[in-house]
């Protein structure tokens, strides 16, 4: 797969590159809302300005879908499709930026090695990992948050590193469970969103949750300005990890990692 190491900080091209805020929605377990996730955060950075860019490096092409569907009358987001050759893809697979940009979102993909993760983190402002609330999905994020800290040697303490909850429902033992998962990874989880019917609308409209009216969309903009805050707050010098192999790791060396 091509697609993580075309989204890798060296291979971005920007007049102002030191004042880049570089956002990667992260967890290689498809269907847990990272494009979804990303399209809000490209709406409301399009909503401020000034133009943010919209990096989708997921084969499945959800966010440039998105973009497709929004209307010319909407605050503009530049799209970028990494996963594929474009007019904006260099031969040396440089991703060049507009001038004015300040926020680059990148949509990762599903099913990533280590080094693809690596590729990915690398020269990343943030990173956040939306995780659902599923026996599942709890098990998948507690072997990939355990690889991501070894492949990339991230200190906790930095907190650039944040989780959400996604699609949650409040009252559930699902939740419940996935709340003492996430507080045991001393990482901080930033936010808890609601499975709301707000962001299908959203998506299929080509707008975010923050674009839609603020009588319907008040908790669900509520939830998602947790995330921007913690964005705003974190906004620090680019992560630059060493590369670390974990073919050879095994899972149980693996687990320990989030203890």
């Amino acid at each position: 797969m091509r697609c993580a190491s075309d989204c890798g900080a060296k291979m971005i091209i920007s007049p102002n590159s030191d004042d880049l805020q570089r956002i990667v929605v992260l967890n290689p377990k498809g269907g847990c809302g990272k494009s979804t996730l990303a399209t809000n955060l490209a709406s409301y950075y399009a909503l401020r300005g000034p133009l943010p860019v919209l990096l989708d490096c997921d084969p499945q092409g959800f966010s440039m879908r998105w973009l497709e569907r929004r209307s010319k009358q909407r605050p503009p987001i530049h799209g970028i499709a990494a996963f594929r050759k474009s007019m904006q893809v260099t031969r040396t697979w440089q991703l060049r930026v507009p001038q004015e940009t300040r926020h680059i979102i990148v949509d990762s993909p599903a099913a990533l090695d280590g080094m693809q993760i690596h590729d990915l983190v690398y020269g990343a402002s943030n990173v956040i990992i939306p995780v659902l609330p599923s026996p599942i999905d709890i098990r998948y994020a507690a072997r990939f948050i355990a690889e991501l800290l070894l492949v990339t040697q991230l200190d906790r303490s930095e907190t650039k590193v944040a989780i959400v909850a996604n699609r949650t429902r409040k009252n559930t033992k699902s939740l419940d469970q996935l709340m003492r998962f996430l507080n045991s990874l001393r990482i901080p989880v930033i936010a808890v969103l609601r499975d709301s019917q707000n962001y299908v609308e959203a998506v299929g409209r080509g707008v975010g949750v923050y674009e839609l009216p603020h009588h319907r969309a008040k908790h669900d903009i509520e939830q998602l300005s947790q995330i921007v805050s913690w964005l705003e707050r974190r906004r620090m010098p680019q992560i630059e990890p060493a590369i670390r192999p974990v073919a050879a790791q095994t899972e149980e060396s693996l687990a320990r990692h989030l203890h």
